[in-house]
Order: structure tokens, then C-alpha cells, then sequence
């Protein structure tokens, strides 16, 4: 039996590491960057951990993917996220020029889409990978907190 490596197996991990940061108190995204069919990093927010409001799922991600190969460019990596990236992901992803960001849930208050930005023109955007999944755990975390 062979097993198949989708973007919908990859965002059941980047899911897992949701559940990571919400078991921590953390608003639960979590990322997965895939290169060469490897994984090489899976991260998730670590904000208040860190006490460091830059420590969104996806910082954390590029900077330990450009460690892992040995470079700033993520060209051949494919990001899978929760949540939509806000503008600083955005623009970090941007900088990275990340071959592929598959993306879970929208964000529709925060993310870089309503901010009318783009990602790298070489980077492929594939969108609602388990949307319904990467929604509901946001939505349970923020529904506890009130």
C-alpha cells in the first residue's frame, strides 16, 4: 500500500501543529513546509510563549526552512497553513519567494487578501485545503475564550 502525500495530508499536519498551539494557550495556526516531498519545519504560533509578536506560524516556519537548506529563498518548498497569512507573513513570505502557499481557512479581517496584497508573482496560491477543519478549530479556540 502507498501512501499518498496531498495537500491534504500536509494540512492535516500543519492541523496537528493547530492543536499544538491551542492546548498552549496560543491562537491555534499551525504550518507545515514540505521540500522534495520532506517535511522541514512544522511549526505553529508561539506568540505568547516567546512573547514576541512575530512569532506567527509562518516566521517561524521560513526562518527554520531557510535554515534547514542553507538559504533565504524557498524556492521548491510549499507551505501549508491553518489560517491565511496577515500582512507581515504576507510580506515575509514575499521576501522568501516560497514556491507554493497552500492556505486552510480565509481570514477575512486579517489576512493578506483583504489588505489587497500579493504574494511573489512565482509563488502558487492554492486556497480552502480543509477549510471547514482549519475553521473550526479557530472558532472553538476563540468561542472558549469568551
Amino acid at each position: 500500500m502507498t501512501m499518498v502525500f496531498d495537500d491534504e495530508y500536509y494540512m492535516r499536519l500543519a492541523l496537528a501543529e493547530a492543536e499544538k498551539a491551542y492546548e498552549l494557550g496560543e491562537i491555534p495556526v499551525g504550518c507545515v513546509v514540505v521540500a522534495q516531498d520532506r517535511i522541514i519545519a512544522k511549526t505553529h504560533n508561539l506568540t505568547e510563549q516567546l512573547i514576541d509578536v512575530t512569532a506567527h506560524a509562518e516566521v517561524q516556519a521560513i526562518s527554520s526552512s531557510a535554515n534547514h537548506i542553507g538559504g533565504k529563498y524557498l524556492k521548491n518548498c510549499t507551505m501549508y497553513i491553518t489560517l491565511e497569512p496577515c500582512v507581515m507573513c504576507a510580506g515575509a513570505l514575499y521576501w522568501s519567494q516560497i514556491s507554493k502557499v497552500v492556505i486552510g481557512a480565509p481570514d477575512e479581517k486579517r489576512g493578506y487578501t483583504s489588505a489587497g496584497l500579493q504574494l511573489h508573482p512565482k509563488t502558487e496560491i492554492v486556497s480552502g485545503v480543509l477549510q471547514e477543519e482549519c475553521r473550526m478549530i479557530l472558532q472553538d479556540f476563540f468561542k472558549k475564550r469568551r
